[in-house]
């Protein structure tokens, strides 16, 4: 895409409201990019982007439709911070946040400034050697950038580990990084039509490589994180769990489960060249359960490739490094109707029948409130959580089908149901064992 002209730019910027503006770079996937995890991805689309439709889908108790799979011993793997690094684990919940939008606001702007800068320099210079220098020069650039953004974000995994930045203070600069990510994509796309347009000249083949690791930064949780703090996307709670060189980001949307996961120890950022055949191959044998759903695709070059496998109840994308020869960043989307990883504890009480569906650590949680003798849902139900020996926090009131989710703890925790008098509490509940890949079991 081209960059637009400077004075186009301001215009733009000019008359968009604040909480109309997009992330830099949120542009329609080409069709080499496949199956798009970074944009809103319900399991019925994963289906149709991928191979034949499964057989059709069902209505659950809690009024959701449900791809028709066997999910009994069916595993989802996840990635996760690393065994035995110190990992602080939190939560907190993201709501509309005019401070961090305009801030976001503004750094979109100060980049749309700066490639349409850069392309105007480049059109600007004489055609010939001169040109193509100013391309190349431009592309030297970019690169000094993306490894400045790599610091920037390992500095940022530490500094949460290490308990001297807040969850939101976290989440906010995973964002900017995000968008500071997209943006030099975007220059880079803008410098690719150029470079083809240039006489006697073509892209060099690093561009396409650089692309690819620019794309690492992005993720599903912190595109949803910029969209509530702009009031775009409702309050939600955020699961983050951060190590030396490593984070995880969870939250439930719109009826999915939604993760993102990066490992610095896993990404050798000098490594040799990867193939799509070898890329495809170590995420199938990382991922077997969900390899096995559908067949991945593959999209990348040089040292990283990016594999999508869009299945019936969701869609993992992975980015596999060449030098490691492991996947060192992970998105997931999980329908929550049809999420296999869990295990039921049950209450009775005060004429309530509890049902908590655990799973593992940041993993969502189902609690479901019916009436002990008509099995009926209890709406309207307040439910709260208590982890550790903390107070507890409501996660809200039961829907009409007697629903209400939150994200599990990693370590124990009560679900707590009121209705008063009436009251349930379910205690000591233990999140399950993380289903890690099979090459980080």
């Amino acid at each position: 895409m081209r960059a637009l002209p400077i004075a186009a730019v301001a215009a733009l910027l000019l008359v968009a409201p604040v909480a109309g503006v997009t992330a830099p770079g949120a542009v329609p996937q080409s069709a080499d990019s496949a199956v798009s995890v970074d944009s809103p991805l319900s399991a019925d689309s994963a289906v149709s982007a991928g191979s034949p439709q499964s057989a059709g889908s069902e209505p659950t108790a809690t009024g959701e439709t449900t791809p028709q799979i066997d999910t009994t011993n069916l595993t989802l793997r996840t990635l996760s911070t690393p065994r035995g690094a110190a990992t602080r684990v939190s939560g907190y919940t993201r709501g509309p946040d005019i401070g961090s939008s305009l801030g976001f606001a503004t750094a979109d702007a100060d980049a749309a400034f700066e490639t349409a800068a850069v392309v105007d320099r480049i059109e600007r210079a004489e055609a010939g050697v001169e040109r193509q220098q100013q391309i190349l020069a431009e592309i030297n650039r970019v690169e000094r950038a993306e490894v400045a953004l790599s610091s920037r974000q390992s500095n940022a995994f530490s500094a949460h580990a290490a308990g001297e930045i807040s969850d939101r203070e976290l989440v906010d600069e995973l964002v900017r990084v995000a968008a500071t990510a997209r943006e030099y994509d975007e220059r880079l796309d803008a410098i690719d039509a150029l470079a083809e347009s240039t006489d006697g000249f073509s892209s060099p083949g690093r561009l396409d490589e650089l692309q690819v690791a620019l794309q690492v930064y992005e993720g599903p949780v912190r595109d949803h994180a910029l969209a509530t703090a702009r009031g775009q996307s409702s309050p939600n709670e955020l699961y983050v769990a951060s190590s030396q060189g490593a984070v995880v980001l969870a939250t439930v949307v719109d009826g999915e489960y939604v993760r993102e996961v990066f490992r610095t120890d896993r990404w050798d950022r000098g490594g040799s060249d990867i193939s799509n055949d070898a890329a495809i191959e170590i995420t199938e044998a990382a991922y077997p359960e969900t390899a096995a759903l559908r067949e991945p695709d593959a999209f990348g070059a040089g040292s990283v490739q990016r594999i999508t496998i869009p299945h019936e109840i969701g869609t993992l994308r992975t980015f596999v490094s060449g030098g490691t020869e492991q996947a060192f960043v992970e998105h997931q989307r999980i329908n929550l109707s049809a999420f296999p990883d869990t295990e039921p504890v049950a209450a009775t009480g005060d004429g309530f029948n509890v049902t908590v569906e655990r799973t593992y650590a940041g993993g969502p949680v189902t609690v479901t409130v019916l009436d002990d003798e008509t099995g009926e849902p209890v709406p309207d139900v307040t439910v709260t959580k208590s982890v550790g020996g903390n107070d507890s926090q409501s996660i809200g009131t039961t829907n009409e089908a007697g629903v209400v989710r939150t994200l599990s703890p990693a370590e124990t925790y009560r679900i707590t149901v009121v209705d008063e008098p009436r009251v349930v509490v379910l205690g000591d509940i233990e999140p399950l064992p993380t289903p890690r890949p099979v090459d980080d079991e």
